[in-house]
């Protein structure tokens, strides 16, 4: 009976070693409970005003005539709606036109640049800006628990996002092994999430120092971003693996995020919550669920998306990012460099913070998404003689609605938003 017993304990001795050895992510970190904000909910609703400023540099490896650029343009996503763009007046690239297009997924927008003919060598840039308008969410009432939801109860639409890809391997062993290792002993998928969102921001962290500071970075992957970690590209990709192996949709989520410098594209992760809808999770800095106002949404990538990822502009070795730039002429190439001094880049400004009522807040909402529909609509088209002029006059009210609101005034705002609408209004086509 002793050696029986004795046998017993050694196999499951080998069993935890075999599992220590395997997992390379077995150390433990701490997990804490969930917490929501101690603010109290409000009737008081929160405007932002938020900017994205864009540089994109492009070279011609070739002599090449006109082209097309295409470039992630924020969505109209529940919580935030684009109100304008401007080019400004010192870029050097030849704009022949350019629109804002729905993208063929039926949820993201692409501004499409026609670009004059360039000689081989040259480089030229655009200089523009997208002003964002959001309703901003502290989750304040956000609730404590919301069980884990089956496959059979998440909405139809939602289940796309729980596939497999190439950057996103929520079937490889070791993957599947974490995520159950992160859900032990709860069914409440909001702290799932705490779990999952500090996990990828702290494991094996020293890896993820050495691969900044030394310019080493590799695949950005889920299962890589397992071993070494990853930049946020790859700590998106290992969060979405991590919250669809335990079968809660999860999608990466391209952005401008506040940043104080600039850099290429920020990525992001969202999963979703039943009664919550899609929550925004600041994988790489360990946050859930995030406040909307201090990111720009310019791209919500689908698995296809997932499938067809580019290399790093700057560091090659990189792989595994999805794109947001895309140009139909092999011979020209955007250009970026390290020192984010010249060649492309972006970041985002939080430009006013109004708070408001309710009923005021959906009011300024209603009336600038259907402005931008307007806007949109007319944008790039071969409008002339007056037809010209109400347009004109429509995106100057625009800006001057946006000036309103950064010196927090709502009211006139909305003024001048249904002084645009009027204006548009006025075109015959």
């Amino acid at each position: 009976m002793k050696s029986k017993s004795k046998k017993i304990l050694a196999i499951s001795v080998i069993n935890i070693f075999l599992l220590l050895a395997l997992s390379p992510t077995i150390n433990c970190i701490k997990i804490n409970n969930f917490e929501t904000s101690p603010t109290e909910s409000s009737e008081e609703a929160e405007l932002d005003l938020l900017r994205g400023e864009h540089y994109l540099y492009i070279d011609a490896v070739e002599n090449v005539s006109s082209f097309n650029v295409k470039y992630s343009f924020p969505p109209e996503y529940g919580y935030q709606v684009p109100i304008i763009m401007e080019i400004f007046n010192d870029s050097t690239a030849e704009i022949l036109n350019y629109n804002i297009e729905n993208d063929t997924d039926d949820l993201n927008k692409l501004v499409n640049f026609t670009i004059g003919p360039m000689e081989k060598d040259t480089r030229v840039f655009i200089h523009f800006n997208f002003w964002v308008l959001v309703k901003n969410n502290n989750f304040s009432d956000f609730p404590k628990y919301v069980k884990i939801p089956k496959v059979n109860e998440l909405p139809p639409e939602t289940t796309k996002w729980l596939s497999t890809t190439k950057v996103v391997q929520k079937n490889r062993i070791l993957i599947r092994l974490k995520a159950r290792e992160l859900k032990i002993l709860t069914n409440n998928l909001l702290r799932l999430a705490f779990r999952i969102a500090k996990f990828c921001r702290l494991h094996r962290y020293m890896f993820y120092i050495l691969e900044y500071k030394l310019g080493l970075f590799r695949s950005q992957d889920a299962f890589t971003t397992l071993f070494i970690n990853g930049e946020c590209p790859g700590r998106s990709h290992l969060g979405c693996a991590l919250f669809r192996a335990n079968k809660i949709p999860a999608r990466v989520v391209l952005a401008n995020r506040n940043y104080s410098f600039w850099y290429e594209m920020h990525f992001t992760t969202e999963y979703y919550c039943p009664g919550q809808g899609w929550i925004l999770t600041e994988v790489h800095r360990g946050i859930t669920p995030y406040e909307p106002k201090k990111e720009i949404i310019l791209r919500i990538c689908f698995p296809e998306d997932e499938n067809n990822t580019q290399s790093d502009f700057i560091y090659p070795k990189m792989k595994g990012l999805e794109r947001w730039i895309w140009i139909n002429n092999q011979n020209v190439k955007p250009y970026y460099e390290k020192e984010f001094i010249n060649g492309s880049k972006t970041t985002m400004f939080i430009e006013a913070e109004v708070f408001t009522d309710i009923l005021t807040s959906e009011e300024a909402f209603a009336l600038t998404k259907e402005v931008f529909h307007q806007y949109q609509y007319y944008q790039g088209m071969n409008l002339t003689n007056e037809n010209m002029e109400h347009f004109q006059n429509a995106t100057t009210n625009q800006f001057n609605a946006i000036n309103e609101l950064k010196i927090n005034n709502v009211t006139q705002y909305i003024f001048f938003i249904n002084k645009a609408i009027n204006e548009y209004s006025a075109i015959v086509i």
